[in-house]
């Protein structure tokens, strides 16, 4: 076997006491917050003099974690609109499991989260949507029926 699991995903974002809001109201967990500095963090990511803040956030089962970090120094590069389109190359979204769809979709609502599209069913197993959050940020949410 060639790894163990997959530890986290990294977000880079702006504003991340808005994205750790909007994802502590989707039910995650807050892990740790704190400054990231040093040659080491240098070395590992390969830009110099850098001055970032992390925060870790983790699903209710502890399995999956989500490592938000803002650049304070250098700012960090916006490559493409913050509301690009769902078929953009790379990473696109993030899939979340939930017992309540429309309830989450209200919660998140109340942080500026927005359909992509509109809730579908796929078959009789679930209810599916995409919701783009603060930052452009797109969730796909997932409810299990039966």
């Amino acid at each position: 076997m060639t790894i163990r699991r997959m530890d986290n995903v990294l977000i880079v974002v702006e504003d991340i006491d808005a994205v750790i809001a909007f994802f502590v109201e989707l039910g995650m967990e807050l892990e740790g917050r704190g400054p990231v500095e040093g040659r080491w963090v240098e070395q590992v990511i390969g830009i110099g003099d850098v001055r970032q803040e992390i925060a870790m956030l983790r699903t209710p089962d502890g399995q999956g974690k989500i490592e938000l970090t803002t650049f304070h120094q250098p700012r960090a590069v916006r490559s493409e609109p913050a509301d690009a389109p769902v078929n953009t190359l790379g990473i696109r979204r993030v899939m979340f499991a939930v017992d309540d769809l429309d309830d989450v979709i209200a919660r998140l609502r109340t942080h500026g989260a927005e359909l992509v599209g509109e809730v579908a069913r796929f078959e009789n197993f679930y209810r599916l949507c995409y919701l783009r959050g603060p930052e452009g940020l797109i969730v796909g949410l997932a409810e299990e029926l039966g």
